[in-house]
């Protein structure tokens, strides 16, 4: 036996076993999703990495900018199992993939079958180069047609008059550009991973009344978006680097009084008796629950030095609220098999600032919202009246008007 059969023969245990994991943590249910991931061999995507590194369940960096950061790579597979589940792709039809990587396209031509049809666009001609040479190697060039484009308008001529029944989005997007919701068929799903108020979440959209609704989503990880949507938004620096608050574009506070209230060192903090389990994985649902009923609303950035100050209990990403020259934040303490959550603030009204984001916390905690929270977000296009939009927190992008609600 040769060393390259030995090699393929390793593989596909390796895929065998993969596919299992995804089965096993409930990321793949469809059996159609489940006979992709056995077929497409994700090791010939990724020939730079070991057949080990190729079928872990993480995502591989495949290029990284002048400053060393990521800006492309092959997702995990357990991200992408979901969104292809959420995508409902299946045989004879046409899906678009904004992002190419080759491994993902491959496993949409898998859904679609020979009769279906997958655009795969890409800003960088280097990756679409890549994405093309491994799609032919693999065969799957026969159904994927790859594109260097921006993203952002979507297939353009390329669209069929009828419309995409998926659009597949696999880089971290900050707003959804008209191009996606005039290229998806009426009864199309757009799937995106999209950032708003420094969340980072899986939505999976359908179209309703001259807008877009939410009918689903996961929690992910994504490379941002590049071309003309990309990531926009400001920081301010409160403390020397050690504290920063992420604001969208529709959002503004008072930097210059939200510092001097850091620098005067006066706080309060405010325990909640609300104990985070260890490794419970609930922050996304709480962080969701924020936005949707909190606002203003935000993320605090913490450095490890500003851990070691004492100026938070963490160094991810934390909710945030202002007003004025005062400002709340989300932190944690060590309590009894797990932690704690608490507020920290500052500034002159901070006792009552405190109270109120403690009391949503609380609020969500008690009230059978905690783990299972899925508000529904609903896209509008950018100026629609507010008497025509739902009932909801409204966050204003550049394309849409977002507005998030509960249940």
């Amino acid at each position: 036996m040769t060393t390259d059969t030995v090699d393929e023969t390793r593989a596909e245990a390796l895929r065998q076993e993969l596919l299992r994991h995804l089965r096993g943590q409930g990321n793949v249910v469809n059996d159609h999703v489940a006979a992709a991931f056995a077929a497409v061999p994700r090791h010939r995507f990724l020939p730079d990495t070991s057949l080990d590194e190729a079928y872990a369940d993480d995502a591989v960096i495949t290029k990284l900018n002048d400053r060393g950061h990521p800006v492309s790579s092959v997702s995990a597979p357990w991200v992408q199992a979901r969104m292809l589940e959420l995508s409902g792709l299946g045989r004879g039809m046409r899906a678009l993939e904004i992002g190419s990587g080759g491994y993902n396209a491959a496993l949409m031509a898998e859904l679609v079958g020979e009769n279906g049809e997958v655009v795969s666009v890409d800003i960088d001609p280097e990756v679409t180069d890549r994405a093309q040479r491994l799609l032919a190697e693999t065969g799957y060039d026969r159904v994927v047609r790859v594109q260097c484009a921006d993203g952002t308008y979507g297939a353009g001529a390329a669209a069929p008059a009828e419309g995409f029944d998926a659009i597949v989005v696999t880089a971290q997007a900050p707003d959804l550009p008209p191009a996606w919701s005039d290229q998806l068929a009426p009864h199309g799903r757009l799937v995106v991973p999209l950032s708003f108020r420094g969340i980072h979440q899986v939505f999976a959209f359908g179209c309703e009344d001259g807008h877009l609704r939410s009918r689903g989503q996961t929690r992910c990880g994504f490379v941002g978006m590049q071309g003309d949507n990309r990531h926009t938004g400001h920081t301010i620096d409160l403390s020397d680097g050690d504290l920063r608050l992420g604001l969208n574009d529709d959002q503004h506070a008072d930097a210059d009084a939200l510092r001097a209230a850091l620098a005067s060192a006066t706080r309060t903090t405010t325990w909640t008796g609300v104990v985070l389990r260890n490794d419970e994985g609930v922050l996304p649902s709480l962080d969701l629950w924020l936005v949707a009923t909190l606002s203003p609303c935000a993320r605090i950035y913490a450095s490890s030095r500003g851990v070691e100050r004492g100026l938070s209990g963490w160094t991810i990403a934390a909710a945030a609220t202002w007003e004025g020259g005062t400002l709340a934040y989300t932190t944690i303490r060590p309590a009894t098999g797990g932690f704690e959550l608490g507020v920290h603030a500052y500034g002159p009204n901070r006792e009552q600032l405190a109270d109120r984001l403690a009391e949503r916390i609380r609020a969500w905690d008690s009230g059978g919202h905690r783990g299972s929270v899925e508000p529904t977000l609903r896209a509008y296009p950018a100026g629609t009246p507010v008497d025509q939009l739902a009932m909801g927190q409204i966050i204003d992008n550049r394309h849409t008007r977002l507005v998030i609600s509960l249940p």
